[in-house]
């Protein structure tokens, strides 16, 4: 241990990359993890054999990505970016997520982050030498509080960070919202960094709207994204970040520190994806809609509190019944060992003390239907065990 830098010492296994690991061990239905467990669009698939059969296996940027990026987020946001100083092609959205913190953060800087959210930023805050300061979102319905947010900045605030379609609430901010954080963002001459990897999914008319579309933020804002989720490729790692040209600049140097170049045959195959027609994407939200609400009903009909329904995403925040006596943690053992079914403790996701952050439970719903039918089937069951247990207890108490 000695040996360790001290930002090591505080670094301990991601519960979410355990747990699925244990569902692949265990062979239980892994509803832990956000990665599809259907097959990838075929289109694509296709382009990425053909270009490793083409041999573009070496160290390679694919200048065309940064070109169709560049006009996807014009037509869509309305944002003029130079493809050719502006992007930089990064190993998934993680990196270009670490490589946006490590171009900007400097030791004793303070970033602001939402609570509940996704468990890497910390991580990454930290290694720069950063300093996280959560402003906790409201339940049920992970409400943006402008005073909290507000109080939560000082002189010392270098960053925001903004997840939306949000992982793990599933929480879509709003525009009124979105303007909160510009506004402050203006007057503090602050930068915001966001995740927008579930941009194409989102429901009930609910609309992705970038942080960077609105005025003087375009200048003062870090998008990052990837391939990961848009289509279903979670393991090739193409992911990208759209900055002002100067921070851009820095992070494809950082990038190239820390992996050299993204993989080159996926590279090309992103390319084909994000040319994809906009049937695809359009498929893609009624298919997640769809599995979001056939999740609802079954967690509902065992007990499960649901108060917010997910506005995107593909994550299912759900409150454990009332009259379970369990903690998050206690609750997933018991779904491990009796029903072969993982899902992730929301606690993980929490950062300031409350008295219900022990109360959440993560499933991901971005499965296949066969999988969300077996682990429907195995919860219901868990479900009726424990109705049984909790009678014969009370019977045996009078």
């Amino acid at each position: 241990m000695e040996k360790l830098s001290s930002v090591a010492k505080t670094f301990t296994a991601s519960a979410i990359q355990e747990l699925s690991h244990l569902a692949q061990r265990s062979n239980v239905i892994n509803l832990a993890e956000g990665f599809p467990d259907f097959p990838a669009p075929p289109h694509i698939k296709h382009s990425a054999i053909a270009a490793i059969t083409s041999d573009f296996n070496q160290y390679r940027h694919v200048q065309g990505i940064c070109d169709q990026l560049a006009e996807i987020v014009k037509k869509t946001h309305g944002l003029d970016i130079n493809p050719l100083t502006d992007i930089a092609i990064c190993c998934g959205q993680t990196e270009a997520f670490a490589a946006a913190v490590f171009a900007i953060i400097d030791k004793g800087d303070e970033v602001v982050l939402f609570d509940p959210c996704y468990e890497t930023y910390e991580g990454c805050i930290r290694m720069a030498g950063g300093v996280p300061v959560y402003v906790a979102l409201d339940p049920p319905h992970w409400t943006l509080d402008p005073v909290k947010l507000v109080k939560s900045f000082t002189v010392r605030t270098k960053a925001i960070v903004l997840n939306s379609p949000q992982n793990p609430t599933g929480k879509v901010f709003t525009g009124d919202e979105l303007e909160i954080i510009a506004e402050i963002c203006r007057i503090r001459n602050c930068m915001a960094i966001t995740d927008e990897v579930y941009e194409h999914v989102t429901f009930d008319n609910n609309k992705h709207i970038s942080l960077a579309s609105f005025r003087g933020m375009q200048e003062r804002t870090i998008i990052t994204s990837s391939l990961s989720k848009t289509f279903s490729v979670t393991g090739w790692r193409i992911g990208w970040a759209i900055a002002p040209t100067f921070i851009a600049s820095a992070m494809r140097n950082i990038h190239v520190k820390l992996t050299d170049s993204a993989p080159a045959p996926f590279q090309e195959a992103a390319l084909t994806a994000l040319r994809s027609f906009p049937e695809y994407f359009e498929s893609l939200r009624r298919d997640y809609e769809s599995k979001r609400d056939y999740m609802i009903k079954v967690l509902a009909g065992i007990g499960f509190k649901i108060q917010f329904k997910p506005q995107g995403s593909t994550f299912l925040f759900a409150e454990l019944p009332e009259n379970c006596p369990l903690t998050d943690v206690e609750y997933i053992k018991e779904l491990i060992e009796k029903a072969g079914v993982v899902a992730v403790p929301g606690s993980g996701f929490f950062h300031k003390n409350s008295s219900f952050q022990k109360r959440f439970i993560r499933f991901a719903f971005c499965k296949s239907e066969s999988t969300l039918a077996a682990a429907a089937q195995k919860l219901g069951e868990l479900s009726k065990c424990r109705e049984m247990s909790q009678t014969t207890s009370t019977q045996k108490d009078n």
